[in-house]
């Protein structure tokens, strides 16, 4: 069987082609700058790479060369070979803790959370709407990045603030990047074998969250009541004290909405750094000497360091850590780094295996008291897997 994993944004439209039995990708690919001057697409499939300016005015557009490509290349003979389609969602709110079929009462509930994810759920339904509109009979399923979340118990997910924002507004820490940590937690459970694992598991990234896992659940999570909270990321700031808001808009004469914007793309890495949100960036100014990528990079490894030595306390104990996404997995020298200051809980780092990018690998030293591994993600794979277990029902 052949399943498609799309990823809709509010100007694109991320897409990945798969054959289920050999878990295979066909072929991958970006539409961008849809609706916008410059449009574009790339696809890639074996060893070619295609890449064309195309007028997209809407996403209906993107999808109907998509198909179209599908057949030209032979990747596919018709349409009725791609079995089933399935679209990331980035909240599902309270609603959801599992991936669903989409109906017409999914579409409206995730257009309800808009609130809560102004920039992606409102383009998630343009994604699904434009592949209603060209493949009608197709079945879809909804995967949320929230979902995972959904079994962290009450005192995990509140926040210490009157408790009716909760009952009438849903306050609360939902979590993200719940498809990434929940692949991590299955192919380390296959991997060592066991189902009945403590896992903290650290989706490092230029967004990142760190996730307590245990017997395949998440315990708690990072990222708050939006993807705003937790470590320092590429450009925003991760947990801050609020009072900075009014303070700030009193001194620089900004709304409280432009003070968040600045949370969120002017803060982390690039704020403290003044250069750049690329991990790779300060890594190198780091071997340059340069003072400000030097304090970026001590701010950026505190911070997950705290997180995994309190999800250690929570989980009573970790069996393993596992590292993933574009920093985790990419990243030799920041991962180095936060091992080394967890050292006084008996983890240690093997130096010559952590020498590896993006490759399964289990890099502690004999010694360590828990395991510690790289695990490369696969968020669109597990889009896939879901969306065959649900049509397959």
């Amino acid at each position: 069987m052949k399943i498609m994993s799309i990823n809709a944004g509010s100007s694109s439209l991320k897409f990945s082609l798969y054959e289920m039995d050999s878990k295979e990708v066909l072929v991958s690919g970006l539409f961008e700058r849809i609706g916008i001057e410059g449009s574009k697409y790339v696809i890639k499939y074996q060893d070619y790479k295609i890449t064309e300016e195309v007028e997209l005015k809407n996403h209906t557009d993107a999808v109907k060369i998509l198909l179209e490509k599908l057949i030209e290349l032979k990747i596919i003979d018709s349409l009725e070979e791609i079995d089933g389609i399935g679209h990331r969602i980035v909240h599902g709110g309270m609603e959801y803790s599992k991936s669903v079929m989409i109906t017409n009462k999914v579409i409206e509930d995730i257009l309800n959370l808009s609130d809560l994810a102004p920039l992606h759920n409102p383009a998630h339904i343009l994604g699904i709407k434009a592949f209603q509109e060209v493949l009608p009979k197709t079945p879809m399923v909804a995967v949320f990045d929230t979902a995972f979340h959904q079994t962290m118990e009450k005192e995990n997910y509140l926040y210490a603030v009157p408790y009716e924002w909760y009952t009438k507004y849903g306050v609360r820490k939902y979590g993200f990047h719940g498809t990434s940590h929940r692949y991590i937690a299955k192919k380390i459970s296959e991997e060592l074998k066991r189902d009945d694992l403590r896992i903290i598991s650290c989706h490092l990234g230029n967004g990142g969250s760190i996730t307590a896992i245990k017997d395949g659940k998440c315990i708690d999570t990072s990222m708050g009541f939006t993807p705003l909270a937790g470590i320092v990321m590429g450009t925003r700031c991760g947990d801050v004290d609020a009072s900075i808001i009014p303070y700030i808009m009193e001194k620089e004469g900004k709304s409280a909405g432009e003070v968040i914007n600045d949370f969120n793309k002017k803060s982390g890495l690039l704020g403290i750094s003044m250069k750049s949100s690329d991990a790779r960036d300060i890594e190198d100014g780091v071997n340059s000497g340069d003072e400000q990528c030097i304090l970026a990079d001590e701010m950026y490894v505190n911070s997950v360091v705290k997180y995994i030595a309190q999800y250690y306390v929570e989980l009573g104990g970790v069996d393993v850590i596992c590292f993933t996404a574009g920093i985790g997995e990419n990243s030799p020298h920041t991962r180095r780094r936060i091992i080394e200051k967890l050292a006084s809980l008996g983890i240690k780092i093997d130096l010559e295996a952590n020498n590896v990018r993006s490759k399964l690998t289990k890099i502690s030293s004999n010694e360590s008291s828990c395991l510690v591994y790289v695990v490369p993600t696969d968020e669109e794979l597990m889009i896939a897997m879901d969306t065959l277990e649900i049509i397959n029902r």
